[in-house]
């Protein structure tokens, strides 16, 4: 099981890496968020995702690979509330939805994670 939503995770940070670093002109206006932002928070998921894929694909994922990233899926949701609360961006209605709906699609597979790494469900 854990595997699964590892790969989950691989991928999600694979297809919204790709919509945030190519389409991040686009979607600056409708979120009220910066370009550039958007653009390297793609690209920085990018190796993020290639690093979850492998740590899933192990027979039997590391255990201290799979905390690694636990807590790197925690530290994305504590930057994007961060984001919000800290004044550093203005971003529209629609961009703080966006900001909060994706904190919690990733807090959704990190609780995930966790248990299935808790408990041993390899």
């Amino acid at each position: 099981f854990l595997r699964w939503i590892l790969l989950a995770d691989a991928a999600t940070c694979v297809a919204m890496g790709l919509a945030l670093a190519l389409g991040a002109g686009a979607l600056s206006s409708p979120l009220g968020l910066p370009a550039a932002l958007l653009q390297y928070s793609g690209v920085a998921l990018l190796p993020i995702a290639a690093y979850i894929a492998w740590v899933a694909t192990r027979k039997d994922p590391p255990s201290l690979a799979v905390a690694f990233v636990i807590a790197g899926n925690a530290l994305w949701i504590a930057a994007s509330v961060v984001l919000l609360v800290s004044g550093w961006v203005s971003p529209s209605p629609l961009g703080s939805v966006f900001v909060i709906a994706q904190a919690l699609a990733v807090a959704l597979l990190d609780v995930l994670e966790y248990d299935a790494w808790r408990n041993g469900w390899g």
